[in-house]
């Protein structure tokens, strides 16, 4: 592979740039939960990775935490949620991105709560239910 210049490409190739690409997308927090719940509800059935045993792990590796097919693939494999500053598919980076807790965060990805892995839909009503604490009853069935 050579490497060029990005100025120089475009005459050796025909460069399109995504309209996600161009500038960078502002998105609410809310915003950035609903796009996480759409992308997981466009897959209901797949089975997604759990992360192991978040709760047990030091900060640092609890914060670099990660699986192939989690619902945190899911979310940094969207465009406009990279574009809006995902920076990773790594749990600390996710709790900072989507502003929520590590609690929530655990709620959603840890393996206590879904074993090795569950499928989109579930991890979308979980998400649902951190993004509107007050509806927590109806997406679980219990109280926080």
């Amino acid at each position: 592979m050579e490497h060029r210049p990005l100025s120089e490409l475009s005459t050796v190739a025909d460069l399109k740039i995504h309209e996600e690409a161009k500038a960078p997308v502002v998105l609410s927090k809310r915003e950035r939960l609903d796009r996480w719940i759409e992308l997981l509800d466009k897959s209901p059935d797949r089975e997604l990775k759990t992360l192991d045993e978040i709760e047990w792990k030091p900060e640092a590796e609890r914060r670099a935490l990660r699986a192939d097919g989690s619902a945190l693939t899911i979310a940094y494999a969207d465009p406009v949620l990279r574009t809006a500053g995902l920076l990773s598919d790594r749990f600390g980076d996710a709790v900072d991105f989507f502003q929520i807790s590590e609690h929530d965060a655990h709620i959603v990805l840890c393996s206590c709560h879904g074993g090795e892995s569950m499928r989109a839909e579930e991890a979308a009503r979980r998400v649902r239910g951190i993004r509107s604490p007050s509806l927590w009853s109806l997406y679980f069935g219990w109280f926080r």
